[in-house]
């Protein structure tokens, strides 16, 4: 773990904030028993606990984010890592994205399918190549090169979202979904099951040396096609990080995501128009995005610590952690 020595010379541990989110959409309390409703919980409360650790050991952002998403990665609740969604091929295609708001360097990756943890892929290549975005088989071999955990790809299916695939062939004739369908389940079938939603896990954080990062990843849309990628790994879109204003991880409608450049437009209406980081994020995902038909959300952290979780659909799983105190929500409150 890499200390933190950019940004401010001293450090400043009352102002350390880890915010998280995992997937937006149609969750509410009809489609959620109480045994789903604590294992979310119980690893959303894990992946902040995993991450403020290291900030509060004097660690930086980075190094945070990045762990806060590997928690979701490796947990088949979340649609990224193992339990991603299955494409219309039937494979597991992952992305993720990571900014330093710090240096204004950035790493993304599209459609993986053999590299453990993602977000460590994009990571790597923000660190140790000159690029920003690496896709497919040559992200791969890059990955490996840098001697990254690869996996056969076996690794991410689980029969959950393998049977959501199936269900959603034969009921919608080829229609894509951003994350997966409860109807015509049953009550002994996986309890990860819930209300359709856009499956996504993200964390941005504010370290004792005042530098922000923001961190994404996602398994995509189930059943989606011909080598689509959504916004998470699009620098400004699903992912932006800056000193000077905040730093964004999304949920939602990727392609609306990316139309609108949420990530970024928000970090715009800060620098240029003066807006706090709530006003700034409610006017694009409670406004712009509505008024385009966009469905999702966003998490947001300013170099002052301050936060926003607007999201303009049913739920949202998401969570923060700040001067030892944390809580997790699900669903509109």
């Amino acid at each position: 773990m890499a200390l933190a020595t950019m940004g401010q010379t001293k450090p400043d541990y009352s102002k350390i904030t880890l915010v998280i989110h995992g997937g937006a959409g149609t969750i509410t309390k009809a489609n959620m028993t109480p045994e789903k409703e604590k294992a979310y919980k119980e690893t959303l409360n894990l992946a902040l606990k995993t991450g403020y650790a290291i900030l509060e050991k004097g660690g930086t952002s980075l190094d945070a984010v990045e762990a806060t998403v590997q928690v979701m990665e490796e947990s088949p609740l979340f649609n990224a890592g193992k339990g991603a969604v299955f494409t219309n091929e039937g494979k597991n295609e992952l992305d993720a994205a990571i900014m330093d708001g710090n240096t204004g360097k950035a790493g993304a990756v599209a459609s993986l399918t053999t590299v453990k943890s993602p977000i460590a892929a994009a990571r790597a290549v923000m660190e140790k190549s000159e690029h920003v975005m690496m896709i497919g088989q040559g992200a791969e071999k890059f990955a490996k090169e840098k001697g990254l955990e690869m996996v056969d790809p076996s690794y991410f299916r689980t029969e959950t979202r393998y049977q959501q695939l199936q269900k959603l062939k034969e009921k919608e004739g080829e229609k894509t979904r951003l994350d997966h369908d409860s109807s015509g389940t049953s009550s002994t079938e996986n309890i990860f099951i819930e209300g359709e939603k856009f499956g996504t896990v993200g964390a941005v954080a504010l370290d004792a040396y005042g530098n922000l990062a923001a961190a994404t990843s996602t398994g995509g849309m189930t059943n989606k096609r011909y080598g689509r990628v959504g916004d998470v790994p699009i620098i400004g879109a699903g992912t932006y990080a800056d000193n000077n204003t905040c730093a964004v991880s999304a949920t939602g409608h990727g392609e609306y995501f990316i139309r609108s450049v949420v990530a970024h437009d928000i970090a715009a209406l800060m620098e240029y128009k003066g807006y706090s980081l709530k006003k700034a994020a409610d006017e694009v995902v409670m406004k712009k995005l509505v008024k385009r038909g966009g469905e999702g959300g966003v998490i947001a952290i300013d170099k002052n610590g301050n936060f926003a979780m607007p999201f303009n659909s049913a739920g949202m799983y998401r969570g923060y952690i700040k001067k030892g105190k944390s809580e997790v929500a699900i669903y509109k409150e």
